[in-house]
């Protein structure tokens, strides 16, 4: 596995579109890989997330990996003359490192959905008959995304315990994790000659946590966690807590 990131410059047109639409994007990471390399085995799979530094001056593409990337298309494109700060390294001594109960920082963007039996205007005010008969039945329904702070917190709390993880409590308030919930927005795009748009509820989790199963949580460092992986959201990086 390896894990890069590109310096991107939003001074470029191309940069601007690429940034401005998570579709655009994904096929540029997707063209980083020879036609014919898998883009997922037994050792993980592409992923990949948009951040931001130095109070939003900054604009930075990670990507992780299972096979070496070749970003020369985005950095002529989107990126700088001399190439910025590009990096990739092998992400297997990071991954090699894990322990159980060590405690790490980390970032993830997710995309924070959950089955919804109904939309509740839909069901009461026009008694939807698919929606009754999927009630009636019991079945998951649609999927719904909810972008309020609280929910997305209580998303990423419910996937911890079976993600090999948990959240560390605040050192200020000991009886709410050490997580913040930020860059929440609503996303919605279509793909190439598919007439029904992709809609994206995300947010950013920036917190600290303690590994409680080292396998599944070196599952989720190598695919990721969540939907919409293909399109920014799942990619959870790690970092020492100084």
């Amino acid at each position: 596995m390896y894990i890069s990131r590109i310096p991107l410059n939003t001074a470029r047109y191309e940069g601007r579109r690429l940034v401005a639409s998570p579709y655009r994007l994904h096929g540029a990471v997707e063209k980083s890989f020879a036609p014919g390399v898998p883009r997922s085995d037994e050792s993980g799979r592409i992923l990949w997330r948009l951040d931001t530094a130095n109070d939003g001056k900054e604009l930075w593409l990670y990507v992780v990996s299972p096979v070496q990337p070749d970003f020369s298309h985005i950095i002529e494109q989107a990126g700088w003359a001399n190439g910025g700060e590009q990096q990739t390294k092998d992400y297997e001594r990071l991954l090699s490192r894990i322990a159980l109960g060590q405690h790490w920082r980390f970032r993830l963007r997710a995309n924070t959905v959950r089955a919804a039996l109904t939309d509740r205007f839909k069901y009461e005010i026009h008694q939807d008959p698919a929606i009754a008969a999927a009630r009636e039945k019991g079945g998951r329904g649609h999927l719904k995304g909810d972008a309020t702070a609280g929910y997305q917190l209580k998303w990423l709390k419910k996937r911890s315990a079976t993600n090999g993880f948990a959240l560390l409590p605040s050192p200020d308030v000991p009886s709410e994790p050490a997580c913040l919930v930020s860059q929440r927005r609503t996303e919605r795009f279509r793909k190439y000659g598919d007439p029904h748009p992709v809609t994206l509820t995300t947010c950013q989790f920036d917190g600290m946590l303690e590994v409680t199963d080292v396998d599944l949580f070196e599952h989720v460092l190598r695919f990721g966690i969540g939907r919409g992986r293909g399109f920014g959201c799942g990619l959870m990086t790690i970092a020492p807590i100084r």
